[in-house]
């Protein structure tokens, strides 16, 4: 099991930021190795929390899989959890959080990974932490492709931490 933390601060809103990374429809559109995506229709489930059920279909040079999730979007507390429901992975879990902060939104991003495979499993480690950044990267193209530089010239910084 592996598990990674990043945080960063990006010149946009919360409420941007949290629509942006909700919108699992469009991954497909800025992270590279999302070569398709299957999103059944947001199910409420109080105010301002949908649910959603999500298949990815993703490529590497290697390796070609698909995996299903749930995607719970509570709005109000600006959080997006992740969790498993099909796929190569014995455990897969994440969660975005959105938080007010003076030069615009601190994105904390967790994410705790298994795969079956053991040999699988022992690859895609060695190489995650650099996978992850890459998935944050892309995040923050695609806000300033959304919604322009930032009026505010906050450096963004990160911090990955395997544990």
């Amino acid at each position: 099991m592996a598990t990674y933390h990043v945080t960063r601060l990006l010149p946009y809103t919360p409420e941007q930021v949290f629509e942006l990374v909700g919108d699992v429809r469009a991954y497909p559109e800025f992270v590279p190795w999302i070569t398709a995506m299957q999103a059944g229709e947001p199910q409420p489930e109080g105010e301002g929390v949908s649910v959603l059920d999500a298949t990815a279909s993703v490529g590497f040079s290697f390796l070609k899989e698909a995996f299903s999730t749930r995607v719970r979007r509570d709005a109000p507390a600006r959080i997006i959890a992740v969790s498993l429901i099909s796929g190569p992975f014995r455990r897969l879990e994440n969660r975005w959080a959105f938080n007010p902060h003076r030069a615009g939104c601190e994105v904390v991003f967790d994410i705790d990974f298994q795969f079956k495979a053991r040999m699988l499993d022992l690859l895609l480690k060695a190489n995650f932490g650099f996978a992850v950044d890459k998935l944050i990267a892309c995040f923050e193209a695609r806000a300033r492709q959304l919604y322009g530089e930032s009026a505010s010239p906050a450096a963004p910084t990160a911090v990955l931490a395997p544990s």
